[in-house]
């Protein structure tokens, strides 16, 4: 690596840290210290938790492993174990107050600053590239959406605030998009600041399919409803079925009917449901029946990557669906630049080349594939990342969503979670298997 290349990845590492924690003040500056310290739902962490957490595993990995200082905290650390304890038991744990929190987190990014600037990106795995610079800033923005998710959850008045995404018109484009089938490169080598699950690239045949050209919009899920769906087996597989029955689901979460309309919550705001806006917050056992119930299927992983990142004409797989670039205003939905998804149709900049919008941004997407290691995984830097969750408890989603910052979010980056899991910010698109 070049010098002028290290100081391009040094800076790249600082902005994308400033802009994690500018964020981070945000999610914790715009409500009263009770707000902080409460537990909003037994499904996450105090946000005084969080704001901790992030400075204890920012010090643990930027200042005692990268640069070998002393512990600033020790005798904190459990308590911001994730693993040690679940989310439930945090309220009750002796956590650091918020000013105390504040203070310790602002301490640790003040010694990383000088950590930053002396570190050589090369070296070791761990400094190449800055990937641990590149990971910590990730982190932070992982658990900046979490919070965003506990203010969705939050009752109370509106305390946050942002500009809603362009209107654009209708969209009037083709409903679904035909993917040629073949090989393609999955995952990725190169990407500096991959995660271990990206890891390695490996080339994947997929049979030819088509995949909608856009989200699953509000309306249409509407019309599964006005249909019957949530009443009718056919369309569930046994658990969902189980799982809907058990928890009365009706319609997505923050959704209820008023006469012959629907409305939703939306940090702290109710309205109507806006019906060409991608559906939000639906677990995947919701698309997966709405995707029977239309006659068609979850994409698998390996389907939706190839759809964002396969160039046909030149036979490679990309960074993004627009290309290599890093995304921009234009291209996607991300960062919390709005508190909502754009219109269905949105970012004709950002499409692919075979004309699929919206892959990245707005709503995570369920897919029909478990959490699974690619071929050659190896864990890195630690196991509790990803190995930990291997399996087919978890299923996979992709894309990220309007609450997802661009560090945190690549043609490549994998998200999981529960099928139950209806808080976070997670919609949907439908396939179908094709001919060529």
């Amino acid at each position: 690596m070049t010098a002028p290349e290290e100081d391009k990845l040094r800076e790249q590492a600082l902005a994308t840290l400033t802009t994690a924690r500018d964020r981070t003040t945000l999610l914790t500056s715009c409500v009263e210290d009770p707000d902080l310290t409460a537990q909003h739902s037994p499904l996450m962490s105090p946000l005084v938790w969080d704001l901790a957490h992030i400075g204890n595993q920012e010090e643990q990995w930027l200042l005692r492993t990268v640069a070998g200082r002393e512990a600033m905290r020790p005798e904190i650390d459990g308590l911001y174990d994730a693993f040690e304890h679940p989310r439930a038991e945090r309220p009750s744990l002796p956590l650091l107050p918020p000013d105390e929190a504040r203070r310790y987190a602002s301490e640790v990014r003040g010694r990383v600053m000088d950590v930053l600037e002396s570190t050589a990106f090369h070296g070791t795995r761990l400094t190449e590239a800055g990937f641990a610079f590149g990971m910590i800033a990730q982190h932070e923005q992982q658990h900046d959406e979490t919070m965003l998710i506990t203010h969705q959850l939050r009752k109370g008045p509106q305390a946050l605030t942002a500009p809603d995404p362009d209107p654009v018109p209708l969209f009037t484009g083709p409903a679904e998009v035909l993917v040629p089938g073949g090989p393609f490169t999955m995952g990725t080598s190169t990407e500096p600041w991959a995660l271990d699950n990206e890891r390695p690239a490996h080339r994947r045949e997929v049979a030819p399919f088509y995949i909608d050209t856009t989200p699953v919009t509000n309306g249409a899920y509407q019309a599964f409803i006005e249909d019957g769906g949530y009443d009718a087996p056919r369309w569930w597989t046994s658990e969902g079925w189980a799982h809907i029955r058990k928890n009365s689901v009706t319609a997505p979460l923050y959704w209820n009917r008023d006469g012959k309309q629907w409305l939703r919550r939306r940090f702290g705001v109710t309205e109507v449901v806006p019906p060409d806006e991608p559906v939000l917050h639906v677990c995947w056992y919701e698309a997966d029946a709405y995707a029977r119930w239309a006659g068609r299927r979850l994409p698998t992983e390996a389907e939706w990557e190839k759809a964002a990142r396969h160039d046909p004409a030149g036979d490679r797989s990309m960074r993004y669906p627009w290309g290599d670039a890093d995304p921009a205003p234009e291209h996607a939905n991300l960062g919390q630049r709005h508190l909502r998804p754009a219109p269905a149709g949105s970012y004709p900049e950002g499409e692919s080349p075979l004309g699929v919008r919206q892959l990245i941004g707005d709503v995570w997407e369920w897919t029909a594939s478990d959490f699974l290691p690619y071929p050659g995984f190896q864990a890195f830097p630690y196991k509790e990342y990803s190995e930990v969750f291997f399996g087919p408890e978890y299923k996979v989603l992709r894309g990220g969503a309007f609450a997802v910052d661009a560090v945190a979010c690549r043609g490549t980056f994998r998200n999981w979670d529960y099928p139950i899991r209806r808080q976070i910010f997670s919609g949907f698109r439908t396939a179908r298997s094709g001919d060529v």
